[in-house]
């Protein structure tokens, strides 16, 4: 059982005691290292999207961090990164594709950007075994329903892989976020394999009834049910049900946010084993749901 000091050593014994081999995490972050530099500063020292910021628990050298994912038993993960302008994509592409080949456990990550070019980068990245892809709709500052991106849901629609989107209004309400822009995309293509990051927060209800509709419609546990969440965006008790049914559906998925995390990695499992939904809930999440949707 993981105590209230939130020991990352508790961790393994922890998902052992649930019959499961370790833990499939859809929501973690590795960067090249100028970016990451600047996106821990932005975390540090706060600015337009995060107010104060938050102290990164596990701000350490790429090797660190891989270790620790290793320790803590986090079988498989990703390394999402999104674009915020035009002509990043590609490049971060070359490079996240690069790092999954050479780091075992990682899934070889992708994103996009509307602007020219993007249908046959994302073409490209499918061909080089991309299998999740990450958006992030607040930091990108675009709308989903843009012309240019049609294709693109299509094409990905069709490949069944996974896209992990940023489509709340957190940190702060603005632009093209909430259940609208991204609930019109799904009404176009409700084959897509959309996975809500961040449970929806603050929006649960709404981005929970569009996993309810679409088949293939997911969402993750990013920083959700945790101490640092709950106290600024709690989840609403009357969505216990619809969460226990959707985890055993298979329509919830454990992300993490490492390492870009106020607290340790150990604290969202435990924020998860609190709930209470029992052991079969927490293998689907944990386990079972994300090694079936990869």
């Amino acid at each position: 059982m993981l105590t209230e000091h939130d020991s990352d050593a508790d961790v393994p014994g922890w998902w052992a005691a649930l019959g499961v081999p370790g833990l499939i995490d859809l929501h973690v972050h590795f960067l090249p290292e100028r970016m990451e530099r600047r996106v821990w500063h932005h975390f540090d020292h706060g600015g337009p999207l995060m107010g104060d910021g938050w102290k990164i628990e596990y701000q350490w050298p790429v090797d660190e961090r891989l270790a620790r994912l290793r320790e803590l038993g986090v079988r498989t993960f990703s390394a999402l990164a999104y674009a915020h302008r035009p002509d990043m994509a590609a490049d971060l592409n070359a490079w996240t594709l690069d790092f999954a080949r050479r780091t075992p456990g990682c899934l070889p990550s992708a994103t996009f950007y509307p602007e020219p070019g993007v249908v046959d980068y994302v073409r490209q990245a499918l061909t080089d075994g991309a299998r999740i892809f990450k958006v992030h709709l607040q930091v990108g500052g675009f709308d989903p329903r843009l012309e240019e991106l049609d294709a693109v849901w299509g094409m990905l629609a069709d490949s069944g892989v996974p896209v992990v989107v940023h489509a709340s209004s957190v940190p702060v309400p603005g632009g093209c976020v909430g259940p609208e822009p991204i609930g019109e995309v799904l009404r176009r293509h409700p084959r897509l394999r959309l996975v809500i990051a961040h449970l929806g927060m603050p929006e649960y209800e709404p981005f929970f009834a569009l996993a309810q509709r679409y088949e293939r419609v997911a969402l993750d546990t990013t920083m959700a049910f945790t101490d640092f969440s709950q106290l600024r965006m709690p989840f609403p008790d009357t969505l216990r049900p619809a969460l226990l049914d959707l985890g055993l559906a298979g329509k919830v998925v454990l992300g993490s946010d490492f390492p870009t995390i106020p607290y340790p990695y150990a604290h969202q499992l435990r924020a998860l084993d609190r709930l209470d939904l029992g052991d079969d809930w927490l293998r689907a999440v944990c386990w079972g749901n994300g090694q079936t949707m990869i």
